[in-house]
């Protein structure tokens, strides 16, 4: 059984007595139990104390008492010029910042003035006490010591003004983060109204969103109607001139846009409304193969005195651009029990024509007659007069160039010219 060694025997000790030293009992620094002042029930019960600041365990307390002394970094420890202004205990892991500090660095200040004074006082006195015959040198060692303490001193209070120059700078650095904080603080509070009127014009832009699509439709509107009114016709005929074929071609073929409609013209100013509309890649069965052209009946003013079904044959001319002028030309008479010829109830009737109008193979070609300079042109012909089939060509070759009243002659002429010869025929 080991001994406490901070407990002395008594010389003169009797053997018997012995026991009664190791039967003196203690408070565990640990567990607080009363325990026999020996170390058996540390080794017992405690065979590896914990530091209570950092937790690490020790395997004596002999080492656990060292790592407080010198090694823990959680434990509180004093400034070691405590006796000279600096009374802060701080973390030993926080020593070296503190020892930066202003506080520190005065301490310091203070602490070498006092060992300089005391020096030189010490000098003083020893200088006063000294024999005569030793006078010379000591005057010579102690203005020497004299120097160096003035140079020292000199150090000092160069040290001194650096320190103050560093607090001088860091109030003006505190005074500067003060602003800096006032002017981020202003900044925020400028940053959330300016996001708060953002958020406000957004909502007012969202309001105003559903007006604007209406005007757009309105100007879309309004702009188809403008140029409607450009190529209007008032005779029943329309020369409808197709721009970018190729670009409308690819739409169609795409399904981005499948068919076009040509612009309104009438019969009359006071007649039926009509357009015609064009699948440019094809309808139905006719898609892919065959470009469809169909005719449109739409409502107009004057509905309500026209006369319906609508009854009056529509013929469609592709034009050769070419001067050999080999027309593509169709003619269909329209269905009198079909809803797309009696008075129309809405915008529009239901498309009715021709799906198989003609082959794309025919307009795709490259340098074919009917699209040149990615342009087309396609005529809607109502005959109101049952022109003859045999006509149709004469009529259609006419040049558009003419008046409508010059081309009615013509075709009368051409008419009359035809019936006579057809007379002669019969006679001879």
């Amino acid at each position: 059984m080991a001994i406490d060694r901070a407990r002395q025997i008594p010389l003169g000790t009797r053997i018997e007595d012995l026991g009664q030293v190791t039967r003196e009992t203690i408070a565990c620094p640990d567990c607080q139990e009363a325990t026999p002042k020996n170390e058996d029930h540390l080794q017992q019960s405690h065979p590896n104390p914990p530091c209570n600041y950092c937790g690490k365990k020790f395997n004596s307390t002999n080492d656990l008492d060292f790592h407080k002394l010198k090694e823990c970094d959680k434990i509180t420890v004093p400034c070691a010029l405590k006796d000279y202004g600096c009374s802060n205990s701080v973390i030993r892991a926080e020593i070296v910042v503190h020892y930066k500090s202003e506080q520190h660095q005065t301490a310091i200040i203070t602490f070498i003035r006092r060992v300089l004074s005391k020096s030189i006082n010490d000098q003083h006195e020893r200088g006063s006490t000294m024999d005569v015959d030793t006078l010379p040198p000591t005057t010579i060692s102690s203005d020497n010591a004299n120097v160096q303490l003035q140079e020292v001193c000199q150090t000092i209070d160069i040290l001194a003004d650096g320190v103050s120059t560093l607090n001088e700078d860091a109030q003006r650095l505190s005074h500067e983060s003060v602003y800096i904080r006032n002017s981020t603080d202003t900044l925020n509070r400028d940053f959330s109204a300016l996001k708060l009127s953002i958020q406000e014009q957004s909502i007012y832009l969202d309001g105003l969103k559903p007006n604007q699509d209406v005007l757009n439709q309105d100007v879309a509107s309004l702009k188809q109607k403008f140029d409607d009114m450009q190529f209007v016709s008032y005779d029943g005929t329309l020369l409808w001139k197709i721009t970018n074929f190729n670009g409308r071609m690819a739409d169609a073929q795409s399904e981005r846009q499948t068919s076009i409609y040509s612009p309104p013209f009438y019969s009359s100013p006071t007649g039926y409304k009509m357009r015609a509309r064009l699948y440019l890649n094809g309808d139905g069965n006719a898609r892919r193969t065959h470009m469809s052209l169909f005719f449109v009946l739409m409502r107009s003013e004057y509905d309500a005195i026209l006369k319906f079904p609508f009854n009056y044959k529509v013929t469609f001319c592709l034009y050769d651009q070419t001067p050999t002028q080999q027309h593509i030309i169709d003619s269909f008479r329209p269905d009198a029990k079909s809803n797309s010829f009696q008075r129309p109830r809405s915008e529009m009737n239901i498309a009715s024509g021709i799906p198989k109008f003609c082959s794309l193979s025919t307009i795709q070609q490259e340098g074919n007659v009917y699209v040149r300079d990615d342009t087309m042109f396609i005529k809607i012909m109502v005959d109101f007069c049952d022109t003859p089939k045999t006509l149709l060509p004469f009529v259609l070759n006419l040049n558009p160039g003419f008046p409508v009243n010059i081309q009615q002659i013509l075709i009368k002429q051409e008419a009359e010219k035809r019936t006579q010869q057809t007379s002669t025929s019969s006679a001879t």
